[in-house]
């Protein structure tokens, strides 16, 4: 019966050969029922140039990464073509030439001696999983490939192979095998690689690298040998491939952003391609960095850190934990825990004093006991250093002038600065804000800071922190005056470092929470904001740690990763006011002097921060602080008279700030949104 087969397909390929039937043959070729041509490939989370973040296994537990033409290597297509099927791009789906060759031989020898399958032909038995070595599954190859070659072009049929090939173990494609047995995607191969992947197909099993590395390298060597004699590789270009090492073990597929990447599956788990803004380099370094700090940390610590752009919002790196499968939690994403952000919100305190009047860099602040109902605090060593320049206050993280201006300024403020930001402050049990605000008495996660450092580094305004395409919805909301940012960032850059730590140019704050349970370092430069936290996710305490200890080496050992220098910062915005002590404005020299040294400082009593105004128009209505005033809108004046309540015909849609001056130079502003 072989025989008889045997001798029945080289007549029928002489008979088409010779283009007997032709019309009879085509019909039948043309009615042939095709199986479906696709199949389901890993969903892949990549970076902001296409690199391969993380995939994910299909739904058989296969490795199966989808790949077009153009992304891999020519060396490996001409290679497989010659290899395999040399008359691939002129032949109809089945090699005459070779198949005749095959069934003379077939029959002179009484068993197969060469192949004749083409790779249109192995495309057809791995379309429809078929066997290679019965008669009937090789003339319905036959057909299935003259049928394919009918309805795709070559290019088409090759990319089937190269997605649908198998590779040993749970790999299918030339992508997923190029990121299992050689660490790399196919777009780059040496001749060594490229053979090697030629050659794995034929025997898959009986070839992988992990199992047995002796035959996958005599598989290459043979591909790498048969390429020098067919003239495809130089003579010594192949002799030098032959002395290249041959994988002995398989790799794993890449896995960085674990937690972002599934969080983005999660969310769309339909979407087939993931596009994210981050970086792999980087997010690659920075997961390492992490991972070496929450070593260097003890016991069941963790680390979290994000880097971002603040001109443009893009994310370029986001670490959730040290280790998706470590041992201390490191499935919890701590970029987006509720925590207590400690001291990391006094420079928005600060930031909000200046944009309001209430202080200047250079202003007088007293740093002594004092208590509001009761609350009385206290700074982190104990200590009181009585009276002092704002710009020292912040620099020195005080916690009893931090809680001052807070007073004055309002706690609801703060709060509102956070939200538009595009924070989400959480209260205790929902409760009102009070001036523990100031300390951190109140839940905010890593990624809620990191976008409230990104608007101080912008000039005051909102940025959209993202790691995908820009969100249509997004509106820039001012938190405060570009001058007042700008004055924040000039303190917070002349910060003392950690001992041994240099880091030029950075601004930065540290925290560290009530009970030790929290160690924050957020700092920026021109260019990027980047945020850490360090602790136990549980919460539990880590007696003795700090932010300026624990994360701020961490954080400065970041920016490193993102340039070897730091971007300088803006230079300061025309309308600052850059003076001495001595020629500040009376009520800027010392901040809470009593009724005798200074009037009450002007307040905007309508509209109140944050109201939404139908119309173009606005009234401002204003009380205390001395005449005559100034009345600016966005920073633009549009008045100037001793009324107290001035009428602003035409401010526009969104978001605007008023400020008005009064006459010793204080200031206060409001932000509205106009409807």
């Amino acid at each position: 019966m072989r025989r008889a087969g045997l001798t029945f397909l080289a007549v029928a390929v002489l008979l088409y050969g010779l283009g007997a039937g032709r019309d009879a043959f085509d019909r039948w070729v043309l009615a042939t029922p095709l199986p479906p041509l696709t199949a389901e490939t890993s969903v892949e989370v990549l970076d902001r140039e296409g690199e391969l973040l993380r995939p994910f296994l299909v739904a058989d537990g296969r490795w199966r990464l989808a790949v077009r033409l153009d992304e891999v290597d020519p060396a490996y297509v001409d290679m497989l073509v010659r290899y395999e099927d040399k008359r691939f791009w002129t032949h109809p789906g089945v090699d005459v030439i070779a198949m005749g060759r095959a069934a003379v031989q077939a029959l002179r020898y009484g068993r197969v001696v060469s192949g004749g399958s083409t790779l249109t032909m192995q495309v057809a038995r791995l379309l429809e999983d078929g066997t290679t070595g019965q008669m009937d599954g090789k003339l319905r190859q036959m057909r299935l490939a003259l049928a394919l070659e009918r309805h795709l072009t070559k290019e088409e049929i090759l990319t089937l192979y190269m997605n649908r090939a198998p590779f040993g173990g749970n790999i299918e494609g030339v992508r997923a095998a190029s990121y299992a047995w050689l660490g790399k995607p196919p777009r780059r191969l040496t001749p060594a690689q490229a053979a090697l992947l030629v050659a794995l197909p034929q025997s898959p099993e009986r070839r992988r690298p992990d199992r047995d590395p002796e035959a996958a390298q005599a598989a290459r060597d043979r591909v790498l040998m048969r390429m020098a004699r067919d003239g495809v590789l130089p003579p010594a270009e192949a002799e030098a491939a032959l002395t290249e090492g041959s994988p002995r073990g398989r790799n794993e597929f890449p896995a960085l952003a674990a937690h972002l990447a599934g969080r983005l599956v999660e969310e769309a788990p339909d979407a087939g391609v993931h596009r994210t803004t981050l970086d792999a380099g980087l997010q690659a370094g920075l997961e390492a960095l992490a991972a070496e700090a929450a070593r260097e940390a003890g016991a069941r610590m963790q680390v979290a850190l994000i880097v971002a752009d603040h001109r443009t919002g893009e994310v370029l790196a986001q670490v959730g934990s040290a280790g998706y499968g470590d041992a201390r939690q490191g499935f919890v994403d701590m970029t987006r825990a509720l925590r207590s952000p400690g001291s990391t919100l006094k420079p928005l305190i600060y930031g909000l004093a200046f944009d309001r009047g209430l202080a200047h860099p250079e202003t007088l602040i007293a740093d002594r006991p004092v208590s509001y109902d009761g609350y009385a605090p206290r700074n982190f060593d104990g200590m009181f250093r009585g009276e002092l320049r704002v710009r020292q206050a912040l620099q020195l993280s005080l916690n009893v002038p931090a809680v001052a201006l807070l007073e004055a300024l309002g706690p609801q403020h703060l709060l509102t600065a956070l939200r538009r930001a595009g924070a989400e402050p959480a209260l205790p049990q929902g409760g009102a804000p009070g001036l523990a605000v100031a300390l951190g008495g109140v839940g905010l996660t890593l990624e809620d800071l990191v976008r409230s450092y990104a608007a101080l580094a912008h000039g005051g305004q909102a940025v959209d922190l993202r790691t995908g395409p820009p969100a249509e919805e997004f509106v820039a909301r001012p938190l405060m005056d570009r001058a007042a940012a700008w004055q924040v960032a000039d303190i917070l850059r002349d910060a003392p470092r950690p001992e041994g730590v240099l880091g030029t140019g950075i601004a930065f704050k540290t925290g560290t929470s009530y009970g030790y349970r929290d160690a924050w370092a957020i700092g920026f430069d021109g260019s990027h904001v980047v945020g850490v936290w360090m602790g136990r996710p549980d919460g539990t305490p880590v007696p003795g740690i700090s932010g300026r200890a624990l994360a701020a080496p961490v954080m400065f050992r970041a920016f490193a990763h993102v340039a070897p220098e730091a971007e300088p910062l803006p230079p300061p915005p025309p309308e600052t006011l850059i003076v001495g002590a001595g020629r500040l404005p009376q009520a800027l020299r010392r901040f809470g002097g009593s009724a005798a040294e200074a009037a009450p400082a002007v307040a905007i009593a309508f509209p109140p921060e944050g109201a939404v105004v139908e119309g173009r128009g606005l009234t401002v209505k204003l009380r205390d602080g001395r005449a005559p005033f100034a009345v600016l809108a966005n920073g633009v004046p549009v008045a100037r008279g001793h009324g107290r309540e001035v009428e602003i015909a035409e401010l526009g849609r969104g978001f605007s700030t008023v400020t008005v001056i009064d006459a010793d130079g204080r200031a206060a502003r409001v932000s509205v949104e106009m409807r």
